[in-house]
Formats: C-alpha cells, structure tokens, sequence
C-alpha cells in the first residue's frame, strides 16, 4: 500500500548528452531494457505490458515467479498490485454514484455512525471524497501499524475509531499526506451502500464484466495459488524469499492481485473513459466520473524540471494527475512486503504501460526506470539512461541508511556495559489506538512484545540515555526501531514514544504516531 517514488529527476541532474531521440520501442528493445533492470536492480521475476491505441503491443514476463523453485514469469503470472487497488476502489465509488445509490459528497457519518475524526468540525464534515483524496490533516501513513506486519488483528471497528486519538499534523483539506487507512473506510463504505462485501462487489462489477478471468479482488479468492508470485527482499543483499502478506478487513487500499495481461485490460478501458465490450458498446462508469476520477482534487507542488516541463501536479481520485512535455499523464504505484508495481497512462497518446515486481527495495527502481525509458521513447526524449542513474541514486539512499543504522547499532554494542535496573522499564504500555504493549525481561534483557500486532516482538538494546534500539524478530523488511521512555522522579518509566531508525524505513511504520502510556507494572 505504500506509494513509492514514480520519477526520480529530483535526485539527479538533468543533462542531455545523448540528441537521438526514438518513438515506439520494439519489443526486442523492452526485452532488453527489463533484462538489464532486472540485474542491476537485484529483481527475482517481473512483467510488463504496454497499450497504444486500443492494443496490447507488448506484453512479457521476466525471470522467476520464486528464485527457489525457479518458475519463469509470464506475462499471466499474477502479482499482488497494492495501491494500485485504489483506482479500482474509486471505480466502485463511481459505479454507484452513476446508479444513484451514493453521491460523492455524502457524509462519510451518516453511512458509517462509528466513523470519528479527530475533532468534531471534520467528523461532521468529511465526505466519501475525502476518504479518497488524502487531504485529511492526518500525517503520511497514519495507522498503518495495525497491518504492516501482517498477522495483527485489528477490525473494522478498530480503523473507524481510530482516526478520532490522531494528532493532525495540517488543516481539514489544505495538504497532501499519503493515506491507507481512509481506503479501508471506504472499502466499508462500499459494503455498506452495495449490501455485498467490498471484494464481491470489485469482482461481480468491474473484474468479471472486463473480463480480467485471472484477477481477483482478494488473495483469499485465490483457490489455486500456483501461479501467484512470491515476494522476495533483497535487503540484506541476496534476493530472498518473504512470506506473502494477506491483508485483514478489506482490500480496498491494496488487496487485489493480477497480472500483466488482466491489468492491459483495465488500463485500456480506462483510456476509453469507461467503455469497452464489441464496438465500446458497454460502459462501466460515467464519462462525468471518468472526468472526476481524473481531476485534481488535492494540489501538490510542482518541482521544476527542464526534461519534462510540468505545470501542474496532484492527486485524483485513486490516481495522481500531472503533466509531462504538454501531455496528460495518469498514474499510480502501489507496493506490499516484497510486490511493487506502476501503472501510467498518457491519455493523449492512447498509452498506458504496466509493470508489477516481487522483490522488495529494487522493484521500485526498475518500475521506475523502465517506465521512464518506455514514456520517454513516445514523449519524443532522448534516451536518458534512466537504469544506470536510479540504480546509482538507490544505492546511494542505500549506503546513507545503512551508515545510519550501522552508527546506531555501534554504539549498542558500546553501551553494553551499562548498568540498568530493566525493572524500571518493564510493565504493561497502552496507546488509545494501537492498544498493549509489554516490555519484560527474559534472559536478563528486556523485550517487547505487542498484544495485537505479534510480529512485533524483538530485543531491545540500550542505546543512550533512556532510549533503546529494538531488533524485532520480523525483518522481512527494514523496520527497526527507537523506543524513547519518559522517566518519574524516581526513574521508573511511564512512558514510550518511538520512531524508525533507518531514514529508508518504509512510512507505513508509523510508530512516531504512537503514544504508550504506562497502565501496569
């Protein structure tokens, strides 16, 4: 559900060394391009397919579905999509707001009675639009805690309420922050408003129409999992195999899983402005809410940029809005434990291009790097070399949070010898929204454990001060993290605040949003 960096022109400089300039890649060309990404990005497996005028000209898959078994990537082999979920959620939205049944500026309230913001003004006013648009004035990834790990469980209940203990870190809808839990309320929303759950109605009225027979709107409707890829992290170097995350409650911020000829289906679709079918005869949404899917409904800023040109730059609904070289450009990333994946759509130049991944951390750069050269070609750019320079710039970010985190777990091994009394720390913490935690001791060394979330467990070291470095048990991927306790008079410990320690922790750790209050000894 995370949403990863789509170009990455930020970060490196703009030169223009090369004048060639090409149109369509061939796809002996593409083959080329996603073999080299695939190496230098560390990738197990990948697929890609690209449209253009109302066909599939490409459509592959590369390397291995699972580096054990060896099984090859085909253009069928499905991926876990994560945010790329979203656009099919507003989809949803949509279908009902053509059939009358919900009107995009309902109060969210008055559908779910439960739902409760963190101050009454917004509670009474946020609308079915404002689930969809992160605009809420809640930070980046608020509440993720309670599904990354997976294994927690947390309800629907448990998301409705939470919203209500958050801090907001912005006014009701003046700034951009990235938000999962708010899809997952809408996922209720279009249960509630349909009387089916969210993925039977994702599947009855969008996947199976569009004939995407091998997509499925929830990894628990997968009867045969044989041709589902596994997710892999190269985090420690060597491509490994991860457990697959199964997401709890609903799928409607990242739960659907297809492939790359499914998802060329649905991007040409979406480039019909909602027909399909013999002749585009059918319609699955309205060409007036094609249009407010595709309006910038959350503004962001526009970082200058001499190859692209860009004027504008925002949020849809379920999908980012920006311009490119004078041309419309729609897209999304999306990204679980070990599955990252892109789609983009220039919708005056009948485009769209796919790519979904499983290994965590290089499957980004090579979405990114293969999707920038493939626009690149239609955008009439030189070529860039947008694999060498994203691969340098992620190994870069690499080197600077493992210096950070070696430095952290240095000084551990220093403060070893300190002398601590870990009765003053254990006992029983609670936050409002996240619930109990426990520092105890075992083997002489405090622990922590959650009640909700097991896969957050691991051995707290002491670091300085009164702060610890936990090692959780869990490094599928890179969560680590800082526990800062607050200390009486006495110096026994009534608090803990936390927060990641790599600078390159996935936000969707959001432990900098709890606040553990002491409630036993």
């Amino acid at each position: 559900m995370k949403k990863a960096t789509i170009r990455f022109t930020s970060l490196l400089f703009i030169c223009f060394s090369s004048t060639v300039t090409f149109a369509q890649l061939s796809s002996l060309k593409i083959d080329s391009i996603m073999l080299d990404a695939l190496k230098k990005f560390n990738v197990a497996g990948a697929s890609i397919a690209v449209v253009k005028d109302g066909k599939v000209i490409h459509a592959k898959g590369y390397g291995f579905t699972n580096i054990e078994t060896k099984k090859t990537v085909t253009e069928e082999t499905n991926f876990q999509i994560a945010s790329n979920s979203k656009a099919f959620t507003t989809t949803a939205l949509s279908i009902l707001e053509d059939e009358g049944k919900i009107k995009w500026t309902d109060k969210v309230k008055n559908i779910l009675p439960q739902f409760k913001m963190y101050n009454d003004y917004v509670t009474e006013n946020f609308n079915v639009q404002d689930l969809l648009t992160h605009r809420s004035g809640l930070g980046l990834g608020v509440g993720d805690l309670m599904f990354f790990p997976d294994g927690a469980n947390f309800t629907i209940t448990d998301v409705l309420t939470s919203f209500q203990h958050f801090k907001p870190v912005s006014a009701f809808r003046t700034q951009f922050d990235y938000d999962n839990l708010l899809y997952i309320v809408t996922g209720e929303v279009i249960a509630k408003v349909s009387g089916m759950s969210y993925e039977a109605f994702v599947q009855k009225r969008i996947i199976d129409p569009l004939q995407m027979n091998n997509t499925y709107a929830g990894i628990s409707l997968i009867k045969d999992k044989s041709n589902l890829a596994t997710p892999h992290s190269s985090e420690s170097g060597a491509i490994k195999t991860i457990p697959t995350l199964e997401l709890q409650v609903n799928g409607a911020a990242g739960g659907i899983i297809s492939n790359a000829d499914d998802m060329a289906k649905w991007m040409i679709v979406r480039l019909n402005k909602g027909k399909y079918g013999t002749d585009l005869k059918e319609t699955l949404f309205s060409e007036k809410n094609h249009n407010e899917m595709w309006r910038i409904h959350t503004v962001m800023n526009v970082h200058p940029d001499p190859r692209y040109n860009p004027h504008f730059n925002g949020y849809g609904l379920g999908w980012g809005i920006n311009d490119e070289k004078g041309y419309l450009k729609v897209s999304h990333t999306g990204g679980l434990p070990g599955m990252l994946s892109i789609v983009v759509m220039y919708p005056d130049l009948n485009l769209g291009i796919v790519i979904l991944t499983n290994t965590e951390n290089g499957g980004a750069g090579l979405f990114s790097a293969v999707a920038n050269t493939i626009s690149d070609s239609y955008l009439g750019l030189d070529d860039f070399s947008w694999t060498n320079k994203i691969a340098e710039s992620m190994q870069k970010g690499k080197d600077t949070g493992d210096d950070v985190t070696k430095k952290v777990w240095d000084k551990v091994k220093y403060s070893k010898a300190v002398k601590l009394k870990n009765e003053d720390f254990t006992g029983v913490y609670l936050d409002k929204w996240f619930g109990k935690i426990e520092v105890f001791e075992k083997d002489k060394q405090l622990w922590f454990k959650s009640y909700r979330s097991p896969k957050l467990n691991g051995l707290m070291a002491f670091y300085k001060a009164n702060t610890f470095a936990i090692k959780w048990e869990y490094q599928a991927m890179n969560c680590d993290a800082f526990a800062m306790f607050s200390l009486d008079e006495n110096g026994k410990a009534q608090s803990i605040k936390m927060k990641g320690i790599s600078p390159n922790i996935d936000f969707s750790f959001d432990f900098q949003d709890l606040d553990l209050q002491r409630v036993e000894k």
